[in-house]
């Protein structure tokens, strides 16, 4: 074979050689941008999951805390009947899940009946394991994020952000008579965000 013949075919070698590596590394590197996307898209959710699980955890303390009684039903922590001659709003709206999209939350019971707490659904691992509030210490030991659990117990949370008297205060985290309600959402999200919202506990007033 003509020695020119034969560069020609080294080189052409060469060639496809350096086009398979090219291949190789803008895969590895596309690989490598969607994990980091989708870890901080896991992250944001996590925050989300967060403020929303706050906010039922002090939509469900202000209900104890002005009806001595927790709610039997997530709805009725936006309030009574429209006919009614007080309204008074625990809760904006009820807000879905931000790990499944979906309000399938699981219900945590009290223990003498009634609706204590939420919990996701998702049995997806938290990338969260640390520096959690003082309320949400026992998240740290989470396997799943159905382990965060966002309960109101008596007396347990007094002086946690959003729980008190219904009407009084003028946090965002505290229902009014004759308002929307509680638990604005930071701006420009839709009911997810930072969970820093509310007003310390108070003595509970008489309806």
């Amino acid at each position: 074979m003509p020695r020119g013949e034969r560069a020609r075919r080294r080189a052409s070698g060469f060639t496809f050689v350096g086009l398979l590596a090219l291949v190789l590394l803008i895969g590895v590197l596309l690989a490598a941008a969607g994990e980091v996307a989708s870890t901080a898209a896991q992250r944001e959710r996590e925050t989300q999951l967060l403020w929303v699980g706050h906010e039922y955890r002090a939509a469900i303390g202000r209900y104890f805390s002005h009806r001595r009684a927790y709610p039997q039903t997530l709805q009725e922590l936006l309030g009574g009947a429209p006919d009614a001659p007080v309204q008074v709003r625990y809760l904006r709206q009820l807000y879905p899940d931000p790990m499944t999209n979906a309000v399938d939350w699981v219900l945590v019971p009290a223990p003498r009946g009634g609706i204590m707490g939420v919990a996701s659904s998702s049995k997806r691992s938290p990338l969260k394991t640390g520096r959690f509030d003082d309320a949400d210490q026992g998240f740290e030991a989470a396997t799943s994020y159905a382990d965060w659990t966002f309960t109101f117990s008596p007396g347990a949370l007094r002086g946690a952000p959003g729980v008190g008297t219904p009407g009084a205060g003028t946090g965002p985290g505290t229902p009014r008579v004759g308002t929307p309600g509680p638990g604005t959402p930071p701006a420009g999200t839709s009911g997810q965000g930072t969970p820093r919202v509310g007003t310390p506990m108070g003595r509970p007033r008489r309806p």
